[in-house]
């Protein structure tokens, strides 16, 4: 077979894969005033330059490869392509003793950027921080990467090392940095009386049954008096949606907590229910850049329904539901099909929580270890004195306005 009816088909295979990506021809013909239908035929007409006109033969099938990533990249973070090579490895990941890293991890600006870091755990011990961006993992680039084959090389074996480089804020050059990966869970709910009257509840992820935790700390703090409640959803990104949904209704007697939906996902509303709401107490929510998921469901719920205030920094934006669709060749698509709402019919993903009280949140730009060195666990031994929390303090100062 020539080189020119190999590319050929290769070609043909692309367009009809496409075709197949937004609805097959039928749709695509039928929906043809949204451009659909010509950006396939633009897309041909450069597969075909680029093939007879490229300065040298090109790869085409790592370049219809790149495409596809790319496509499915540009609808949001979570969506991904996966050639039959990734798409194997994901599977096998999916069965096997899961070892982690400890952190929340998304696309931003097309690389790896850590959402949050959980307390305690592999990432935390070797210094990782959120908003830290991972360039590459074992020398490959992020860039290159779905999200999906990002978590795919995070993860691994309980004990074994991976490697990755990080750039921070005030720090372009990217640092090496070891973790070795372990069996990762959520620190317990911490609760304590912040002042005379004022419960504090810290939740650092919402993972199944999170919210039955969540639950006692507020009777505990109810008998020991408290008057006031903050819940701190902090560096909160971990956990599901269901639970964020589950905690929010601790609260909420009535309304819309959030709703689910899609262009082919129907409606889904989620409204609280008043035999699961345990406390009418004022209630100030705080909130950073990263917190995300299911601490955004419960702060856009506390707000939009005027149950309280939420205080800090604007979030992070994450909240829909993935759909593996498996393709013919062996390759699959890893497809957001529905989104999470606000009582108010903002999409979380798209517009995040923007707390009613706004508060700077501490400055996250430290710098990494020298480039000659590699991360090393934090010296417990030299005790750094502690940072003022303006944001708490900001919390504690509203609550003190509102009354009892």
């Amino acid at each position: 077979m020539s080189m020119k009816t190999k590319a050929a088909i290769l070609i043909s295979s692309a367009v009809v894969l496409l075709f197949m990506l937004v609805g097959g021809l039928d749709g695509v013909r039928a929906s043809s005033n949204d451009g659909a239908y010509r950006q396939l035929q633009v897309y041909s007409e450069v597969l075909a330059r680029v093939r007879s006109e490229y300065v040298e033969e090109p790869n085409i099938p790592a370049v219809t490869d790149g495409a596809l990533h790319g496509l499915l990249e540009s609808l949001d973070a979570n969506s991904s392509y996966l050639s039959p090579a990734e798409y194997k490895e994901y599977k096998s990941h999916r069965t096997e003793a899961k070892g982690e890293i400890g952190a929340t991890v998304s696309k931003r600006f097309g690389y790896a950027a850590v959402v949050s870091v959980i307390p305690g755990g592999p990432a935390d011990k070797a210094g990782i921080e959120a908003t830290d961006i991972i360039e590459a993992i074992e020398g490959k680039s992020t860039r290159e990467m779905s999200l999906a084959e990002v978590h795919n090389l995070l993860e691994g074996q309980p004990g074994s090392n991976v490697s990755v480089s990080v750039v921070r804020a005030r720090r372009a050059e990217p640092q090496k940095i070891v973790i070795t990966r372990d069996l990762v869970t959520i620190p317990p709910v911490a609760d304590k009386m912040v002042e005379d009257g004022i419960g504090y509840i810290r939740v650092d992820g919402f993972p199944k049954g999170k919210t039955q935790e969540i639950a006692n700390k507020i009777k505990t703090l109810q008998k020991s008096g408290a008057k006031k409640l903050i819940l701190d959803l902090r560096n909160c990104a971990e956990g599901d949606e269901s639970e964020g949904i589950a905690t929010a209704n601790l609260f909420l007697s009535h309304g819309t907590i959030t709703y689910l939906q899609g262009q082919k996902y129907p409606r889904q509303a989620f409204n609280a229910d008043p035999s699961k709401a345990i406390t009418t107490l004022p209630l100030v929510v705080m909130v950073n850049k990263s917190t995300a998921g299911p601490a955004e469901v419960v702060a856009a719920a506390v707000l939009e329904n005027a149950r309280g205030d939420v205080v800090g920094d604007k979030t992070f934006g994450d909240g829909s539901v993935q759909k593996v669709i498996e393709l013919p060749d062996g390759s699959a698509l890893i497809l957001s099909v529905a989104k999470y709402y606000s009582p108010g019919g903002k999409a979380i993903q798209d517009t995040a929580v923007t707390p009613n009280i706004l508060a700077a949140d501490a400055d996250d730009g430290a710098a990494l270890p020298d480039d000659d060195q590699e991360a090393a666990p934090p010296d417990d031994t030299k005790k750094q004195p502690p940072q003022q929390d303006d944001q708490l303090r900001k919390a504690i100062q509203v609550l003190k306005s509102r009354p009892s």
